[in-house]
């Protein structure tokens, strides 16, 4: 193994633990939808997903390429940059895998290498062109490519099920959510667990334990592997929650159209070492899947919050990281510190979620309150709606003002109650 030093094991250790949030924080995107139409029960879903992780972090290392050599000049760069962008990555996962929120791991820690970079090295420590061309474009294109392709092929999967038996046929596709579900962890471990290695290939760059432009080394590809495999394990239920019901209802016709669209997009951005945010590729499949069955809906609030984490994560990262480099300026007792703050928010984090868990037991059960309440046209329509019982009667009785109020929704006289938190 190469030389490491104290502050290099440090990195290493906390890039693996990085590696383990990403692995609970994202099972949602493999299994979510495979939890809420039934196809597996959730312990046996995340085991599953957690098996296929670790045999995808092993099939390539374009990803982990794009990551060590691409992202920032490798120049200058010292393990302190490399501590200081997991510190932020570490914290912006845990806090919206608190708040239930499907986000981006990867983003998160490229926001946190380019903060951490930047207040090192200046901004031209940043290599633009990657970050427009293979983490940005790839961004906005993931979610877009991964629903359109979820709508149609959930439209053709109707089409089809429609000649057939309604029992056969949710039977033959939950059977089909299975082998879909398994596809997208395997191109998930493909995909993130690279991340995890690049990173801790680019500080042993960093720290002179390699050499510049050197490939990952089999026992970074095999930690990676197993962190992110064991993370998958512990299920992540708040954002599968959140996945699986929060943003549509499900069938399995629409299950398997959304995971074998992601798994698509997933494994031909791995092959092309794009560093895809396996979450944006799998919600905008969800999404897609929503639309494409006859009457189905997208709960557009809790999408508007997923999309504004979404545009928050690089930023967010980027400011926390590049503080927590700034402070270890000051030498090791500022690389303490900032361990120690590490430390004592994840611990704090973690005792707020006891306060409302979320496990295998209730991931399934959404809060009526998540449910989207009646829009103005909806109460307007309502309101002017001549009540059912007076137009069956096909007489021309008066519409009394009971008749009237009955017709407009609770939410216009009582105030709505507020949202419990996932």
């Amino acid at each position: 193994m190469e030389h490491i030093t104290l502050l290099l094991g440090i990195v290493i250790i906390t890039a693996l633990a990085f590696d383990f949030t990403n692995g609970f924080h994202d099972t949602a995107n493999a299994m979510a939808t495979t939890i809420s139409t039934g196809a597996l029960k959730p312990k046996t879903a995340v085991a599953m997903s957690a098996v296929l992780n670790l045999v995808g972090a092993f099939m390539s290392v374009e990803v982990a390429k794009t990551i060590s050599k691409g992202l920032i000049n490798e120049d200058g760069i010292q393990p302190e940059v490399i501590f200081a962008a997991l510190v932020g990555a570490i914290l912006w996962n845990l806090v919206t895998w608190l708040v239930g929120l499907p986000s981006s791991s990867s983003h998160a820690l490229m926001g946190g290498l380019i903060g951490a970079a930047v207040a090192s090295a200046g901004i031209g420590a940043v290599n633009g062109s990657v970050v427009v061309t293979k983490v940005l474009i790839p961004a906005v294109a993931a979610p877009i490519v991964a629903g359109v392709a979820s709508m149609l092929a959930a439209r053709v999967t109707y089409k089809l099920g429609g000649k057939v038996g309604a029992k056969t046929s949710t039977k033959g596709y939950r059977a089909g959510q299975i082998a879909s579900a398994g596809l997208v962890s395997l191109a998930h471990g493909t995909n993130d667990a690279q991340k995890t290695m690049g990173i801790i290939t680019l500080a042993l760059i960093a720290g002179g334990a390699l050499d510049s432009g050197a490939n990952p080394p089999v026992w970074v590809i095999v930690s990676a592997g197993l962190a992110i495999a064991l993370g998958t394990s512990l299920g992540g239920w708040r954002i599968i929650r959140t996945m699986g019901s929060g943003l549509t209802d499900l069938q399995p016709q629409q299950g398997f159209a959304a995971q074998t669209s992601a798994a698509s997009v997933i494994l031909a951005s791995s092959s092309l070492g794009f560093s895809l945010s396996t979450t944006h590729a799998c919600s905008g499949a969800v999404m897609g899947a929503g639309l494409g069955r006859k009457g189905g809906v997208v709960r557009w609030s809790t999408a508007t919050r997923m999309f504004i984490a979404w545009g928050l994560t690089l930023p967010a990262a980027a400011l926390v990281s590049a503080g927590a480099e700034l402070v270890m300026r000051t030498g090791d007792v500022g690389v303490a510190a900032v361990a120690v703050f590490l430390v004592a928010s994840c611990a704090a984090i973690w005792f707020i979620s006891r306060r409302q868990v979320v496990d295998h037991n209730n991931v399934n059960d959404v809060p009526s309150a998540d449910a989207e309440e009646p829009g103005v046209v909806t109460t307007a329509m309502a309101a002017v709606t001549v009540p059912p019982t007076v137009a069956a009667a096909g007489t021309t009785a008066a519409v009394t003002d009971e008749d009237l109020k009955a017709t407009i929704p609770a939410a216009t006289t009582t105030p709505a109650a507020p949202a419990a938190a996932v």
